[in-house]
C-alpha cells in the first residue's frame, strides 16, 4: 500500500488535535490586559502543546517521505502514535486549569513518553517493512535522541511528584531536541 491515505488521516487527525487545544483557551471577560494573567498557566500549556504537535506533525512528515509503502503492522503502529497525541489536548487542558501540579504535568508526561515509544515503534515496524537494507533503515542507525528522549520524559514524571516546574523543563528539553526536524533522513533523501 502506497503511504497517501496514511499520511492525510495522520494530518486531519493532529489539525483536529490543535484544534480541541485552542478550543480550550476560554476568552476572558473584559477587555485589559489583565484578564488575561488568570489565563497564563493555560497559555503556556497550549504553547508547549502545540509545540509537541508541530514537532510530531513535521517528523512523521519527515518519515513518510522516505517510506515507500506501508502495510498494515505499520497502519497500526501509526493509529497507536495518533492514539496518545489525541490524549494531548486532555492533558494540556488539565495541567493548565490546575497550574502545573504535580498529577497533571506527571500524567502530561506519561503521555508524551507512550507517544515516544509509540514513534519509535511506528519506526520499528516500518523499517521491517520495508527491509534492512531500505533507505529508512540506512538513515535511522543511531537512536541516541529517541533514547535521551525517553530518558528525559521519564526522569520529568519522576521529578514531577516533588517539583513539577522542574518536569516542564525536562519536557520542554525534549522538545528543544526535536524542534530541528530529522537531519538524518534529510540527509539519506539527498
Amino acid at each position: 500500500m502506497q503511504t497517501n491515505r496514511l499520511e492525510a488521516f495522520s494530518d486531519g487527525v493532529l489539525a483536529i488535535i490543535i484544534t480541541i487545544m485552542v478550543l480550550e483557551l476560554k476568552v476572558p471577560e473584559g477587555y485589559s490586559f489583565s484578564t488575561l494573567t488568570p489565563l497564563f498557566p493555560k497559555i503556556l500549556s497550549y504553547v508547549l502543546s502545540f509545540l509537541y504537535v508541530g514537532i510530531y506533525w513535521n517528523n512523521h512528515h519527515h518519515l513518510f517521505q522516505i517510506i515507500e509503502k506501508v502495510n498494515g503492522k505499520v497502519l497500526w503502529a501509526n493509529l497507536n502514535l495518533l492514539f496518545w497525541l489525541s490524549l494531548l489536548p486532555f492533558a494540556t487542558a488539565w495541567m493548565g486549569e490546575n497550574h502545573f501540579e504535580k498529577n497533571p504535568v506527571a500524567v502530561y508526561g506519561i503521555i508524551l513518553v507512550m507517544a515516544a515509544i509509540a514513534f519509535l515503534i511506528l519506526e520499528k515496524y516500518a523499517i521491517a517493512h520495508e527491509g534492512k537494507d531500505s533507505k529508512l533503515s540506512a538513515a535511522i542507525r543511531s537512536g541516541f535522541k529517541e533514547k535521551g528522549s525517553v530518558v528525559l520524559y521519564i526522569a520529568g514524571i519522576a521529578v514531577s511528584f516533588f517539583y513539577p516546574l522542574l518536569s516542564l523543563l525536562f519536557y520542554y528539553i525534549v522538545a528543544m531536541m526535536w524542534l530541528i526536524p530529522d537531519k538524518r533522513i534529510e540527509k539519506t533523501l539527498k
